[in-house]
């Protein structure tokens, strides 16, 4: 059985990771570099990078963070915000990135994820998703950090990525991102019922109990934190010990 795997989220803003609630309020929690090589060491299976700001000015500070990053770390990268290209995917990837997640990109041009999985393949191509609920089961997509509505349905369009190549959804609930109130579960389930690749579910982790849900009730084939593992409250460790506890198969290094 493949195993679930867990996922640290780094959100960097200007060289520095940052957490805040429903995508505002962000609060200062670190060196990215060194938080991925506690992670790498405390046993994550991934780590994933989204560079929150992502403009033209932050990309260079990007690259050489994800190369000091691969060159002290062992454990799979995953790198997202303001990529637009194929040229852009490539550049990460040599940077030392694993994985390049496309968002609002991918919104505006579905297409680029066809191109970017047409030259590098479905394995290292990821769909960032972040969507809210808009009415009970129904969830659209809203770009450029939660602040741009685009009318789209949440579910529609993962199956359309998919199509498109698109080799992991990476779904974050907007309604639940950083409020501790545990994944929102129904979107969670709709989408992973939806498509055939794996889903990252992200937005909401405030106790173990929600990693386990979002496996065994969201149906999600990995699960992100931040804030628990930022601050302190849990471990990795501790993490995988409660999921395997509730019959959740994880790699233990």
């Amino acid at each position: 059985m493949l195993k679930t795997r867990l996922i640290p989220c780094l959100d960097v803003a200007d060289g520095r990771v940052v957490k805040g609630v429903n995508f505002v309020g962000l609060r200062d929690a670190g060196d990215p570099v060194e938080a991925a090589r506690a992670y790498d060491a405390a046993g994550a299976d991934e780590i994933c990078f989204l560079d929150i700001h992502a403009t033209h000015e932050n990309r260079g500070t990007m690259f050489d963070m994800v190369q000091r990053t691969a060159e002290q770390c062992f454990v799979p990268l995953t790198v997202g915000g303001g990529v637009r290209t194929k040229d852009d995917v490539r550049a990460l990837l040599l940077a030392g990135a694993d994985k390049v997640s496309f968002n609002s990109a991918a919104v505006a041009n579905p297409d680029v994820i066809a191109e970017a999985a047409d030259q590098f393949g479905s394995q290292c191509i990821v769909c960032a998703i972040d969507a809210k609920t808009v009415s009970p089961g129904k969830w659209e997509i809203f770009t450029h950090g939660g602040r741009k509505s685009t009318g789209i349905d949440a579910v529609e369009f993962a199956k359309l990525v998919t199509s498109k190549g698109a080799g992991e959804i990476l779904l974050t609930s907007m309604d639940r991102d950083g409020t501790k109130s545990g994944f929102n579960l129904p979107l969670t389930k709709a989408i992973s019922d939806a498509v055939n690749v794996p889903v990252i579910a992200s937005g909401g982790v405030g106790n173990l109990d929600h990693l386990v849900e979002g496996v065994t009730k969201g149906g999600a084939s990995a699960v992100l934190a931040a804030s628990i593992f930022h601050f302190g409250e849990y471990t990795v460790g501790e993490a995988k010990a409660h999921m395997i506890a509730n019959g959740i198969p994880m790699r233990l290094t």
